[in-house]
């Protein structure tokens, strides 16, 4: 840091040596302009004498309007206005002094040497810049040819950020915008090449390398347009977020990051009622178990913002745990009433120290095991934890008066063909059936794969294509529905608002889609060639995989809400006797702490009538 700041202050020594001399250059070159140098006039010994007033106003002047602040690679409009306003008031404050000393020069002097100074100081300052951007342009010229997209602010801004820092070698040379008038404009240099139906065309005759989406205000069914146009071409994507980064004026080439499979949906986000929201968060004890995971995680960050009473995390893994954490004490500090609890769902007896201590008004339970493979290996642990560690936080919810308690479920949990599926739907199944004899508020929320989760097939294809495939698939025709975290945790959060008791909230996550299709798109966003660069292999169904997932049963009505995306199951096969229920329960808690899986399948059935596993 020392070192820096140093050098910035050499560099303003330096200009302000340089501009002292062309300070009196330029009054020298006024004179002789005047006096026609003429050599017998006594005018260079006159100013020799004043000389030192001059030139102290004129630096006094220049320091004032902070002439000596700005960068000289940056030197624009702004710094040019400056040097401008600068030499006016230098000659308005020397006219006087020189007319009291009596130094009768002619007022042409004050208005040519006021033009010079402007010429010969900004002059300086932009020869800087022009030889800057000329060395930059030669040192890019072997650097990654990128095309950017949009003609607007944010390209401008990031067409500025890509020439003022040559060290990432990425020299753009066109410009792609759809509105016409645009076409053949220059913006620094660059021109506007053509629409977005020119892309393929402009890549391949200016061999671009990389292309960069800056256009963060379109909306994201655009955006998958211009997006599917590129990726056809081979060439690295990158894009711009968000338009907050031109609100707040934080656009830089860090801003700038990698197309992901997210901004292919195509489907806008999910909106919330943040008042409504924050109207039953603030002031509440939240408890999140699970909280170290991704959707917990989520859930933590977003709770924070709502100003809960005190927020609890608990989980049994302590490195996530210990993430969300540190991360929350970094953004928050003192703010935020924060308590991480290390502790297992499944351990009735501590969870009810838990509840006994804090005594939470609020409950996401967030706790499970989820991926279906695994827990086809170990379904007695998906049992306890899923099962078992549901039932013990609904209970103890219902007996410490917890107002709400909402579950996160999944679409396999629809027509269970598998433990996992099984298990959560089991869960579904308590707090719907405790509702009915509860004054705590139990809801579910059902959603399908979470983009960029823990064990999520997005990063493994990435992680595939980074060491070089082959990107693995199960099945050709294998389909899912997919949304991103925030999504599925403002649907959540959105859920505990609207629970009323008993519901089970599904997200409308638009068309299924193909899981071949995303690691095509994956493969092509890196710049690679499907089954050329990376080879896609199909593997055959894991046990209990469907081909097609569904986020409600046939026979069962649905409902709408006043918001569109968010639906409700009328379940019919919700359990009025607690009593019945828990019978059940406790056979398949025997058969599962006995390793008994022979019997396990026709328990699990005589609890989920439409359980019908697939091996």
């Amino acid at each position: 840091m020392g070192l820096i700041i140093n050098k910035i202050r050499v560099r303003q020594i330096i200009l302000l040596g340089l501009d002292i001399i062309l300070f009196n250059l330029a009054a020298i070159i006024s004179l002789e302009l005047i006096y026609n140098f003429d050599r017998s006039a006594s005018y260079i010994a006159i100013f020799k004498q004043w000389s030192i007033v001059y030139t102290i106003v004129a630096v006094a002047i220049f320091y004032t309007f902070r002439c000596y602040k700005s960068l000289w690679r940056y030197a624009s409009i702004e710094e040019m206005l400056s040097i401008v306003i600068s030499s006016i008031t230098t000659m308005i404050i020397i006219y006087p002094i020189f007319k009291l000393k009596k130094l009768d020069l002619s007022a042409n002097f004050y208005i040519i040497n006021t033009l010079i100074m402007i010429g010969l100081n900004g002059g300086l300052r932009f020869s800087y810049r022009l030889i800057r951007t000329l060395k930059t342009k030669h040192l890019l010229k072997k650097g990654t040819k990128v095309l950017v997209i949009g003609a607007g602010v944010a390209g401008t801004l990031v067409i500025k950020e890509l020439f003022n820092n040559p060290q990432i070698k990425k020299i753009p040379v066109g410009i792609i915008d759809d509105d016409k008038e645009k076409l053949g404009r220059f913006i620094h240099g660059v021109e506007v090449l053509g629409d977005r139906e020119k892309i393929k065309e402009i890549v391949e005759k200016k061999n671009i390398d990389e292309i960069i989406i800056a256009i963060p205000s379109v909306d994201k069914q655009e955006k998958r347009k211009i997006i599917q146009i590129c990726k056809e071409t081979k060439c690295k994507l990158k894009i711009l977020p968000g338009v907050y980064e031109i609100i707040d004026g934080t656009v830089n080439i860090q801003s700038v990051r990698d197309v992901e499979i997210e901004d292919l949906l195509g489907r806008d986000p999910i909106k919330v009622n943040l008042k409504e929201i924050s109207g039953y968060l603030k002031d509440q004890v939240v408890l999140v178990t699970g909280g170290g995971g991704s959707i917990g995680s989520e859930l933590c960050r977003q709770i924070a913002r709502f100003n809960p009473k005190k927020l609890l995390i608990l989980d049994i893994y302590e490195n996530n745990a210990y993430d969300i954490q540190q991360e929350l004490i970094r953004k928050y500090q003192d703010k935020l009433n924060l308590k991480v609890i290390i502790a297992s769902v499944r351990d009735k007896r501590r969870m009810e120290q838990i509840f006994t201590e804090y005594n939470p008004d609020i409950v996401f339970h967030a706790a499970a095991h989820k991926h279906v493979p695994l827990m086809e290996a170990n379904p007695t642990e998906a049992i306890k934890n899923n099962v078992f560690g549901t039932l013990n936080v609904a209970e103890l919810s219902d007996k410490y008066n917890v107002k709400r308690f909402v579950l996160i479920s999944t679409d396999k949990a629809v027509n269970p063909t598998n433990i996992m599926g099984a298990t959560k739907r089991i869960a579904e199944m308590i707090i719907q059936t405790l509702n009915k004899h509860s004054k705590t508020e139990f809801v579910a929320v059902r959603f399908g794969n979470v983009l960029g989760s823990n064990g999520s097939v997005i990063p493994l294809f990435k992680k595939q294509i980074a060491e070089g495939g082959p990107v693995t698939i199960t099945h050709p025709d294998i389909t899912r529905y997919f949304m991103t975290i925030p999504e599925a945790v403002q649907l959540v959060i959105q859920a505990g608002a609207m629970a009323k008791g008993g519901e089970i909230f599904i997200l409308d996550m638009g068309d299924p889609v193909k899981i071949v299709d995303l690691a095509r798109d994956l493969i092509k966003l890196s710049g690679l060639e499907p089954n050329v660069d990376i080879e896609i292999k199909f593997t055959g169904l894991r046990p209990g995989e469907k081909l097609q997932e569904e986020t409600a049963r046939k026979d069962e009505a649905i409902f709408t809400t006043e918001y569109y995306e968010i639906f409700i199951e009328k379940d019919s096969e919700v359990e009025t006797d607690i009593k019945k229920l828990y019978t059940k329960i406790q056979m398949l808690e025997s058969i599962s702490n006995g390793d008994e899986l022979e019997l396990m399948d026709i328990v699990i059935k005589n609890i989920i009538p439409n359980y019908k596993k697939v091996i």
